[in-house]
């Protein structure tokens, strides 16, 4: 019983050691990756396009229904 219970905690020392050192390796790929690649921009780059009230390829159909169904949307949702 007692070569189960040192077995026992030998293996767990072990698991309890790699995830350690995991962690550690995964920190340091963390601040590796950080360091080489560039920062983002802090708010999305702006496009120069023209806003519309929809687009050329949506025929009038479809966009009369989306119309109406934001109206109703609204008109369920009204505070």
């Amino acid at each position: 019983m007692s070569q189960a219970v040192d077995l026992m905690i030998a293996g767990m020392g072990f698991v309890f050691a790699f995830l350690v050192v995991l962690v550690f390796a995964t920190m340091f790929m963390s601040k590796i990756i950080t360091r080489l690649t560039p920062p983002e921009p802090a708010t999305p780059a702006r496009t120069s396009r023209a806003p519309s009230s929809a687009p050329a390829s949506v025929d009038p159909d479809t966009a009369e229904a989306i119309k109406k169904a934001v109206a109703q949307f609204r008109a369920r949702h009204k505070k």
